[in-house]
């Protein structure tokens, strides 16, 4: 990187300016102020799935390195009465995942690639002891497997050649692609590209295996459903997914799949609930019309179907509700959590058919939802006030396996007692290292902005925070825009290792965030800068109103995707910041719908096609307002970025440079959207504690 960067630039120096600042901010208790490292080498608890009895609980732990060749990532196993300290499972170098357990609970399935391997595959390990064994061979690879209820078949997803009708057709079609002698990428539709790839003519398919031994048959092989132009799985960042589960009576598999992604360009795009028979056929429709539904899951006793509805109404934001149909008498699917006025990010069944959880977004927090199967008015399980839930799961036994986590509680296993209103840990990978490091819970303030709107944020503090002081303020704009700042640690902008030089970090919830009700999700219909950029300002000043320790003569304001969007048009409306920091943000809405790899929500967000000239892409459009460029501003951007692609920050930056605004571009060339590699991430906070201590000084 080091030859793309300007004259005089000196990345040490910026450095040593933070690890100064760090070092000063050693507590009178002993704890230090985070650091990059201790940030970044934290163990990565996900993924739990427990076992059908209930006693045990597979999980994926990453255990990470700055050399990504040493990086490992192996499934562990902990009983769930916590009798005993979770313990390895697997070790290699290539990993696992897709974790899946046998009816019986004793033996796990899961995805790798090994020694010998060309392509992913499936294995099986017994609990009992020794070695797991590889049980499918497909030459497209194999993942996601899971077991029948009767314990006979295995299914999983492949990656095939459409039209392909066996596993030969497909060996003979990777050969002849493999053996021509020009490339190109040739299309006809919409759409042509998805985050970080260009889109191929490969579909995922459902196989279906016995576990006696036979080949792997592939459910839509031949199938009208996959001829279709349009067919694909549940869009996902980086490919899709078909989200298959198994019928009660193991005799067909459900799965989620498009036949309209074709029309990507000028229309919302639907996903729908199929059945495949085992014995071959063509798939039958669960569900029709222009709502979306997916994430299929069937209650213990095998007599209702639910799963996550999306309704198309044409508007830009809808919150995703949890659906039920009768199985297998089949109708229309009914609506369990429309009272609950948040989307469903997770959600579990009790052993009982009785109850149904669910992880919900609701003011900065991911909490836990309790309410009747058939539906009904939603309660908040009074288990923890901070933090998020994820992955939430049921088994035989009356309690919940989940994840938890907050802002400064790396996420762990935990069991779930609703009914006593309590929780414990299952694994304990980062508490220690957690205790050493000098960080306060976030803390929540409301207010009410001159639109009558009440605006949710939080404050984070630095390390040896003393209140007689005065601290620079970084307002912190999140992405999305149908997302929200949460109580918990990331990656991408952790709160606190931003504020470790000693900064205080303001993370408002805009008009537009979710978790504040669907209605104010939708507010920004038709004013999707203005309206939260001057809320954003409204927000710093209430802070400082407020907190008699944030210096408000020093703010900067930086933000990622969305947030660099905001940023930018901060950038055109006000020059109240010392500096700017924009990464993947937009700079020109007409040339970012022209060139991004989904296009239609923006017109719908506008009210129209660019063409018409609405009063959005007038009025809203920062490079439109050029003339008023003045704050300093970084902006970065990962060279692999499809959603909001390079084009974006180099218009940026070639405005900035013909205005002579004070301005700095890094690009990554390894990065998509974010920025995921160890070493990128440890030079960006690097370069962004540079860029906001060259400003910010008093």
């Amino acid at each position: 990187m080091t030859g793309a960067l300007r004259p005089g630039h000196s990345y040490t120096r910026d450095m040593r300016l933070v690890a100064m600042a760090v070092l000063c901010a050693v507590s009178v208790f002993g704890k230090s102020a985070i650091t990059h490292e201790t940030l970044w080498m934290m163990k990565r608890v996900s993924a739990p799935v427990v076992s059908p009895d209930g006693k045990w609980v597979v999980f994926t732990l990453t255990e990470p390195s700055y050399n990504e060749a040493e990086q490992a990532t192996d499934l562990w196993l902990v009983p769930t009465d916590g009798s005993a300290a979770a313990r390895r499972l697997t070790a290699t170098k290539g990993g696992e995942s897709g974790a899946a357990w046998t009816p019986d609970s004793r033996r796990i399935l899961f995805a790798a690639k090994r020694d010998g391997d060309e392509v992913g595959q499936i294995y099986e390990l017994d609990l009992s002891g020794g070695e797991a064994q590889r049980i499918t061979s497909v030459s497209t690879g194999a993942s996601d497997p899971a077991v029948s209820r009767d314990g006979k078949r295995l299914l999983f997803v492949s990656r095939v050649y459409a039209g392909a009708k066996d596993d030969a057709e497909n060996k003979k079609i990777a050969a002849e692609r493999k053996a021509r002698k020009y490339n190109a990428r040739v299309y006809e539709s919409f759409p042509i590209r998805n985050w970080d790839r260009w889109l191929d003519d490969l579909q995922t398919h459902v196989f279906v295996q016995e576990f006696g031994g036979g080949a792997a048959k592939d459910l839509l092989a031949g199938t009208k459903l996959a001829a279709q132009a349009g067919f694909g799985g549940a869009t996902t960042s980086g490919g899709d997914s078909l989200q298959p589960v198994w019928s009660p009576d193991s005799q067909s598999v459900v799965f989620t799949a498009t036949v309209n992604r074709n029309a990507a360009a000028y229309s919302d795009v639907a996903t729908h609930l199929y059945q495949a028979p085992v014995s071959g056929g063509e798939p039958k429709a669960l569900t029709g019309g222009k709502d979306s539904y997916g994430s299929a899951k069937f209650a213990a006793d095998g007599r209702s179907l639910y799963a996550v509805m999306e309704a198309n109404n044409g508007k830009i934001y809808n919150c995703s509700r949890l659906v039920r149909m009768a199985w297998p008498d089949g109708g229309a699917a009914r609506v369990v959590s429309g009272e609950l006025d948040s989307s469903v990010n997770t959600f579990a069944v009790s052993a009982d058919n009785k109850t149904v959880y669910i992880s919900a977004e609701q003011h900065g927090q991911e909490k836990l939802f309790v309410l009747p199967a058939e539906g009904g008015k939603p309660s908040v399980a009074a288990v923890a006030t901070s933090g998020v839930y994820g992955s939430l799961q049921t088994s035989a036994q009356p309690f919940l396996i989940g994840t938890w986590s907050s802002a400064v509680n790396p996420a762990e296993i935990v069991r779930i007692d609703v009914a006593g209103k309590s929780q414990r840990f299952l694994t304990d990978f980062n508490n220690a290292k957690a205790a050493e490091i000098d960080w306060q819970p976030v803390e929540h303030f409301w207010f009410t902005a001159k639109n009558g709107r009440r605006i949710h944020n939080m404050v984070v503090r630095p390390p040896a925070f003393d209140a007689a002081k005065k601290y620079p303020l970084l307002v912190l704009i999140h992405g999305g825009p149908h997302t929200m700042w949460r109580d918990e640690i990331t990656l991408r902008w952790n709160y606190h290792l931003l504020a470790a030089p000693g900064y205080v970090v303001l993370l408002t919830n805009y008009t537009g965030s979710t978790g504040f009700g669907e209605r104010f999700a939708q507010t920004m219909h038709g004013d999707p800068l203005r309206g939260p950029g001057e809320e954003l300002n409204e927000a710093a000043d209430e802070a400082v109103k407020r907190f008699g320790y944030i210096d408000g003569g020093r703010q900067c304001a930086g933000g990622a995707s969305y947030g660099g969007h905001l940023a930018n048009w901060l950038q055109a409306t006000t020059t109240r910041y010392r500096c700017l920091i924009s990464h993947a943000g937009l700079i020109n809405m007409e040339s970012q719908w022209g060139t991004s790899d989904t296009i239609y929500h923006r017109e719908v967000m506008a009210g129209g096609p660019v063409w018409e000239q609405g009063t959005v892409w007038r009025e809203q459009n920062p490079i439109r307002y050029a003339k008023n460029f003045r704050t300093p501003i970084l902006v970065t951007v990962g060279e692999n970025d499809f959603r909001v692609p390079l084009n974006q920050t180099l218009e940026n930056w070639s405005v900035l440079q013909r205005l002579r605004v004070p301005s700095k571009l890094i690009v990554f060339p390894g990065a998509n959207h974010w920025i995921l590699k160890a070493e990128d991430s440890r030079f960006f906070y690097g370069e962004v504690h540079g860029w906001l201590e060259r400003h910010l000084k008093p």
